[in-house]
């Protein structure tokens, strides 16, 4: 009787160790038992640490006008223009829309969306031969696949007129999960011509982002028909995600190419405090979460390192966070001083900020529409002029 009851102490205590494990692993354990890393070792890893500290934030001057372009949206999160000038956008709930100028027009046979949480319709980016092939791109939660729930799913369609054909999905992650966090999403379209997309870790933090083997916490990069290019990182790498180009990310909202360097650039959400700006490098592993400059949502700590040799600095963190989401660089002479900033939307503190930038340091920060709302989405319109989506608003024109 006495070995019986001592066998069951030992499962008892073994199976509480493990869920002890689970839930605060510190960045060793995590480094060393539960992530794959991979055999590519990155050219040029940025372990500069960046200058966060002493950067004045200006307060809103107010010195521009803000003009509304489309009115009463809920979430619009994504938005392009084609070449004729119209703009297209999407709303979360599941519905694209083209504006005219003057009257908005609902795009039909928009594939299902799986709707949950962050999930839902995302961004939408026309492709840069769009008068030769009519393509459009977007991102959207999709629970196609076996498992229950959803997951990014990146396609093209050819808009003829004010309907989708040809869908085609390009890229689905998987596996799918109930849970309604970290979809990622944004497009970048590179020099090389390749599409580069996020994927957030979808809630599974000590999981995915690490692991190169396994959907979520990346960024990618296709071909238009979505093939994979040959010299991707992961190539060749024995069941990597070979899509992947980048790992180790959190849940990158805001995507571009420079348009001085050429470099596609990236900023994501910390959890609370370390949202980061990152140039994205191919191979390259940017940390999350065995080195982040944030802690859980509870206040705990879940690292107690902010630097690992061969994981990437970012150029900039935010401590607070300001839960940042789009992201543009502006390159209008016509704003003055604001030429050559970075804009990403404040969706926590309900403002647009500005970095002005020296090379890849910030040197000062503004804020611009103050408490105007949720900033999902900024972009450069192809009248040069910033373009910002509001959750609950609208979608509006900054002018200096």
């Amino acid at each position: 009787m006495r070995t019986i009851l001592f066998l069951c102490l030992c499962v008892i205590l073994t199976s509480s160790c493990k869920k002890a494990f689970s839930e605060t692993n510190d960045a060793d354990e995590l480094a060393s038992t539960s992530m794959q890393s991979p055999k590519v070792i990155a050219d040029s890893v940025n372990q500069k640490v960046p200058q966060v500290d002493n950067i004045p934030l200006i307060e809103d001057q107010k010195n521009y006008t803000v003009t509304p372009i489309v009115e009463n949206l809920t979430n619009p999160w994504g938005m392009d223009w084609l070449p004729n000038g119209d703009m297209i956008y999407t709303e979360k709930e599941g519905k694209l829309f083209r504006f005219n100028g003057n009257t908005s027009t609902e795009i039909k046979n928009v594939p299902e969306v799986y709707v949950r949480g962050q999930g839902g319709l995302m961004d939408v980016m026309v492709h840069p031969d769009f008068n030769a092939n009519n393509k459009i791109f977007i991102s959207y939660a999709s629970s196609t696949g076996n498992d229950d729930g959803g997951n990014t799913a990146i396609a093209s369609a050819v808009l003829d007129g004010d309907e989708l054909t040809n869908l085609k999905v390009l890229y689905k992650a998987e596996p799918n999960t109930k849970k309604g966090q970290h979809f990622g999403s944004r497009f970048a379209w590179g020099n090389d011509d390749k599409l580069y997309f996020s994927i957030g870790e979808r809630g599974e933090r000590d999981v995915n982002p690490q692991d190169i083997t396994r959907d979520g916490g990346k960024i990618y990069r296709i071909n238009d028909d979505g093939s994979i290019p040959d010299d991707n990182p992961f190539v060749g790498i024995t069941d990597a995600k070979t899509a992947a180009y980048t790992y180790g990310n959190r849940n990158p909202q805001g995507l571009l190419k420079h348009p001085t360097t050429g470099e596609i650039v990236a900023n994501e959400h910390g959890p609370r405090g370390g949202d980061e700006i990152n140039i994205i490098k191919a191979g390259v592993n940017y940390g999350w979460p065995v080195i982040s400059y944030g802690i859980n949502y509870s206040g705990s700590k879940f690292t107690e390192i902010t630097q690992k040799e061969g994981m990437a600095q970012p150029i900039y963190y935010w401590v607070p966070s300001i839960a940042p989401s789009g992201f543009a660089v502006v390159t209008d002479e016509s704003y003055g001083d604001w030429a050559g900033s970075y804009l990403v939307g404040s969706l926590k503190f309900q403002y647009l900020e500005m970095l002005y930038m020296d090379g890849d340091q910030v040197t000062k920060r503004e804020k611009l529409v103050d408490g105007l709302g949720r900033l999902r989405n900024v972009k450069i319109g192809p009248d040069s002029k910033i373009y910002i989506g509001v959750e609950g608003k609208g979608i509006y024109r900054i002018d200096k």
